[in-house]
Order: C-alpha cells, then sequence, then structure tokens
C-alpha cells in the first residue's frame, strides 16, 4: 500500500473506531453505583475528583469491552474485579487515550504471586536456572499478567500498584524495547528525559551501593524499565515523593501523563 492510501486509511479507521467506542459508552457503559462500589476500597481513585472519576469509568468502560480477561489458578473472576482492575490500568492514560494500550488484548489474573522460570548465561558462558516470584508481568505484545492479592494490596496511598507498573511497561513497550524510553509527545524534547532519567538512575544506583535509606523501592534500580515503571506507581501513588527525591524526573513525568498530581490539574495539554 502506497503512502496516500496509508494516510486516508489511517483517519478512516480512527473515525470508526471512534464510533464504536461511543456507541458502547451510549449501550453498555459501567454504570456509576458498580463503579463506586469496585472502587471503594481503593483510596487513590475514590479520592479522585468527580469529573476525573467520571473521565475514568469511561475510560474503564472501553478497557473491559476491548481486553479479554481470563483468570488462572481457580480464580472466580467476578465483574466488579475486572472493573478494579479496569480503573487502576486507565489512571496512568486518564489524560491520553485507550490507543496507548494498542496491541495487545489479554489480561491473565492469578489468585496470589506467581512462579516464572528464568535462565541466563554469565560472563564465562555458564547457564543459571532459578525461579522468579512475581506479583505482576507485561509481554511485549502479549499478555499482562496480575496476582489478584498484588492487585487488592495496589492504590492504597503507599507507593505500591502493580497494575500502574505492568501498565508503565506496556507504555513503555510501544516503541521498542523496555527501556525506560516511551513514546513522547509533541514538543517533549528525547535528549532531556534521556539526560533527566539517567541522571536520577544512576545516583539512585550510587546510594543503593552505599547502602543508604531510600523511600524509593529499591527494585526500581534493576534497570532503567524498571526505574520507570516503579517511579510511575510512586508518580501516582505519592507524588511528593518523587517530587523531592527527583525533581527533574518528576517534570517530566508530568509531561508524559499530561498531569499533575500534587496539584490535581485536569491536564497539562
Amino acid at each position: 500500500m502506497d503512502d496516500t492510501a496509508t494516510g486516508q486509511t489511517l483517519p478512516i479507521l480512527k473515525f470508526f473506531r471512534h464510533l464504536r467506542r461511543r456507541r458502547i459508552l451510549d449501550e453498555c457503559p459501567i454504570g456509576p453505583t458498580a463503579f463506586r462500589a469496585a472502587i471503594a476500597n481503593v483510596p487513590l481513585l475514590a479520592r479522585l475528583p468527580e469529573p476525573e472519576r467520571e473521565k475514568l469509568r469511561r475510560l474503564a468502560t472501553l478497557f473491559l469491552h476491548e481486553k479479554i480477561f481470563e483468570s488462572s489458578g481457580n480464580l472466580a473472576l467476578t465483574e466488579a474485579m475486572k472493573i478494579r482492575i479496569a480503573a487502576l490500568a486507565c489512571l496512568p492514560i486518564l489524560h491520553l487515550d485507550l490507543d496507548w494500550y494498542a496491541g495487545w488484548r489479554t489480561v491473565v489474573v492469578f489468585p496470589t504471586e506467581f512462579v516464572r522460570p528464568r535462565e541466563a548465561m554469565d560472563d564465562v558462558g555458564v547457564m543459571h536456572e532459578w525461579e522468579e516470584i512475581l506479583g505482576g508481568e507485561a509481554w511485549d505484545r502479549g499478555p499482562v499478567i496480575l496476582s489478584w492479592a498484588d492487585v487488592e494490596a495496589s492504590g492504597q496511598g503507599d507507593g505500591y500498584n502493580v497494575v500502574i507498573h505492568e501498565m508503565a511497561h506496556k507504555l513503555d513497550m510501544l516503541n521498542g524495547p523496555c527501556d525506560g524510553f516511551p513514546p513522547l509527545h509533541r514538543g517533549m524534547r528525547p535528549s532531556a528525559w534521556t539526560q533527566d532519567f539517567t541522571a536520577a538512575f544512576e545516583d539512585f544506583n550510587v546510594r543503593l551501593d552505599r547502602a543508604e535509606y531510600t523511600p524509593v523501592d529499591p527494585y526500581a534500580g534493576e534497570s532503567p524499565s524498571e526505574f520507570f515503571a516503579v517511579l510511575s506507581e510512586y508518580f501516582f501513588e505519592r507524588p511528593a515523593l518523587v517530587h523531592d527525591e527527583f525533581p527533574a524526573v518528576y517534570a517530566q513525568m508530568c509531561q508524559f501523563y499530561r498531569t499533575d498530581p500534587l496539584q490535581r490539574t485536569p491536564s497539562l495539554g
């Protein structure tokens, strides 16, 4: 297909996708009562201003219709549980668009943490195998996998949020490898993002190497991708902490997520 045809097709597809979403919202939305009940035990969501809660309810409705939920480990996955997951998943894109979650379809939910076999070869060529216990996992163009126990622990305002963490990885993967560098908006400078995040990541690891106390989960020091995902959790759960510890990173994240949780502004652009 030539460039002209592609340029004509994409707006048409977007138009029909918009119509389909409008019909879903008109004909089968998550009801306000069901939504309030599902997020009642999630302080992070329950304390949102009413306009933002309403926008989140609409986004969660579309998320439920565009994603497939599967349970594993004999978990009885209820509609309220799916609404809660959808609401947490949509918080990072509240001022973006559901298209930021394009390219994957499935959410798999286990009752508790799950085990994944891992293997890696060291510098001398010896293969090491081990098992890793996980509360969540995001596959490139594949499913998001969550532990329901960890979902229940998310959104309490303490900085832990497995759903936001895995959604941040999904955003990170949109433009290639999961490396802590998601696709930036027009007007954001890639060099500034790289400089601010690299400096903060390196400083954080220096502090870890010195065994200094840090209020941020040390897991953030594992890699640039984990640094972005962990700080995304704190950005929404404990924004003042990110602002105080990494002010330049906080400013970048305000631009990327198009919101400032400290100010509760609806949008920055």
